[in-house]
């Protein structure tokens, strides 16, 4: 196993056992999901305004993660790791460890639980993706990781919900490794929680 590698392992892991212990308030909540979807051509910034053009690559996502904290019922705090396998025009793993920021109320929620969350880390592809190869010409296998999600809990049915989410890998204007651009995929699935109260 690469260096660079085996620290991002060690690191999400020790976020994943640790984090909760460090703040106070947490929940210990564990959660485990799994999402598919397809890669777009669309930039981050014109996914909702513009007609989708969908990329022939497809991936397959698997994440466990822990609740670490609620702020005054508003927002939570996870972390999350996360092992994805893209395949079609793009053959590849990718790991992503990420801290979630999660808004909790929404008006109607005595209808159906939503909630709305953001995350933010690192990603890190056992490959230089093809796709981010093609756009920017130019990529790297370590990148920002960056994610919006919507998720609704499925009624009456307790620790289940449902999610919908962007799916982003970028250089951040230059920051890693001189690479501008990224990638972006569209992705839903499910998640099971358990071990505390479900956000």
């Amino acid at each position: 196993m690469q260096p660079i590698l085996f620290r991002f392992v060690v690191v999400t892991l020790m976020v994943l056992m640790l984090g909760g212990q460090c703040l106070a308030a947490s929940e210990n909540e564990w959660f485990v999901s799994t999402y598919g979807g397809q890669a777009t051509e669309n930039s981050i910034d014109d996914i909702l305004s513009r007609d989708l053009k969908f990329e022939d690559s497809r991936f397959l996502v698997v994440a466990l993660g822990k609740n670490l904290t609620i702020y005054k019922e508003l927002i939570a705090v996870e972390a999350e790791g996360q092992v994805a396998k893209h395949w079609g025009y793009q053959d590849h793993f990718e790991l992503n460890g990420d801290v979630v920021f999660r808004w909790l109320p929404f008006p109607w929620d005595d209808y159906l639980d939503t909630s709305f969350a953001v995350g933010e880390g690192l990603s890190y592809a056992t490959q230089n993706p093809e796709i981010e190869k093609d756009k920017n010409g130019k990529t790297s296998k370590l990148l920002n990781y960056l994610a919006f999600e919507i998720a609704f809990e499925v009624p009456n049915v307790p620790g289940w919900s449902l999610f919908t989410r962007l799916h982003h890998r970028s250089g951040v204007f230059g920051l890693f490794n001189g690479v501008r651009g990224g990638s972006n995929a569209l992705g839903a699935g499910i998640k099971y929680s358990w071990g505390g109260n479900t956000p």
